[in-house]
């Protein structure tokens, strides 16, 4: 068989696994009302957790950026790419986290598989990943020179007795604070604790809970009260909560400076562009002075999860993701387009993304919905589900 007759085969196998996927074209803003392949809808499957993606605000700051600065950035960090406003966004996310430093990464992706193989650079090294990290922790693991043990998800004690058994000289476990398709949160006090016995680092993917948990919104470690030099790495993103793009770590001084000499994805890309930069600075000034905004995110946390309740379905989400497990793939899809046809977008996720037979809907909710969307997308749900 040549090429295309190969793809041929391998498409229809997915397609007929119901696993095959297309894209989905907005047209409008990310915002709760928009509109998806010409149709108006309510959207519950984004990311912009605090609703900020049309922000006023924000806009005019990114607008002002291109007219001061143009668009591109004209090169990499370290040959003529830097500019000030990149520097201004590293201390304010440095200031956000509470931590001694930050640098910034081309996105979230960029970020892990630059992070890890910059620290973890040797065979004697050995990471311990929870099972369902993100698939970009994943990767990062597989480009470094280290050993990697998968724990069982968020088992502590399974951690625990890995450690025992391996017995490294030294190491890192790594963690997403916030999971992306389950939204249950990591043990992280139990982890800072055996770390510290053991003498490992911790590293914290904080993507999903960065404006989402804790009380003003800085995410896993304020939600448990641990202060940021409990935590050695603090990666997060700036294309959730926070409405523009880019990763980002947090730590001290030396392991920012570590990094912009010996990671190769921050070394060797072209630096974020200014309006995109100031959007993300304008974005972390809106979410420190509007505590509110992630008050209102957490109190329709808890008014899905008493919804969902309602129609029997058990729901205790402490985080913006609400998955809704259905198995059957096929049973997912039908569910998918049926809200769809109700005016409701909220994806179905499928293998690869989580295990075959753990197809579900994937919920998110945003700080901008009313109590009335929220009853209106549990009607749907229980109409669809029927």
């Amino acid at each position: 068989m040549n090429l295309e007759q190969i793809l041929i085969q391998k498409l229809g196998e997915i397609k007929k696994n119901n696993l095959y996927r297309q894209l989905r074209t907005l047209s409008k803003a990310q915002s709760k009302n928009t509109v998806i392949d010409g149709k108006e809808v309510l959207l519950f499957s984004s990311n912009s957790y605090l609703g900020l993606a049309d922000n006023k605000e924000i806009k005019k700051k990114a607008v002002d950026a291109i007219r001061k600065y143009g668009t591109g950035s004209g090169g990499s960090r370290l040959t003529t790419g830097n500019f000030d406003l990149h520097m201004e966004l590293e201390a304010k996310i440095a200031a956000f986290k509470r931590s001694d430093a930050a640098i910034l990464f081309n996105c979230g992706y960029m970020a892990n598989t630059g992070i890890i193989p910059a620290l973890c650079n040797d065979e004697e090294t050995v990471i311990f990943s929870d099972a369902l990290n993100h698939a970009s922790i994943v990767d990062g693991c597989r480009l470094s020179k280290a050993k990697t043990v998968i724990y069982a998800h968020n088992d502590i004690d399974d951690l625990r007795e890995k450690i025992k058994e391996v017995r490294p000289k030294k190491g890192m476990i790594v963690t997403d604070g916030v999971f992306s398709m389950d939204g249950d949160i990591a043990e992280l006090p139990k982890i800072v604790q055996l770390a510290k016995e053991t003498r490992l680092a911790v590293m914290v993917d904080d993507a999903h809970a960065t404006g989402v948990i804790g009380k003003t919104g800085r995410g896993t470690a304020e939600y448990f009260g641990l202060s940021h030099s409990d935590i050695d790495v603090m990666m997060g993103t700036l294309s959730k909560a926070i409405p523009s793009e880019g990763g980002f770590v947090c730590g001290s001084t030396n392991l920012c400076d570590y990094l912009r000499n010996s990671s190769r994805s921050f070394i060797f890309s072209t630096s974020i562009s200014p309006a995109t930069v100031a959007s993300s600075i304008a974005a972390l000034e809106y979410i420190a002075g509007h505590p509110e905004r992630v008050t209102r995110l957490q109190n329709n946390i808890a008014y899905l999860n008493h919804s969902l309740e309602r129609i029997g379905i058990s729901s205790k989400s402490k985080t913006a993701i609400i998955p809704i497990i259905i198995g059957d793939e096929e049973k997912s899809l039908a569910a998918f387009y049926k809200l769809f046809e109700m005016g409701i977008f909220v994806p179905c996720i499928r293998y690869p993304t989580v295990k075959k037979g753990e197809a579900r809907l994937r919920v998110t909710l945003m700080a901008t919905h009313t109590h009335s969307d929220i009853d209106y997308l549990t009607e749907c749900l229980k109409r669809a589900l029927c």
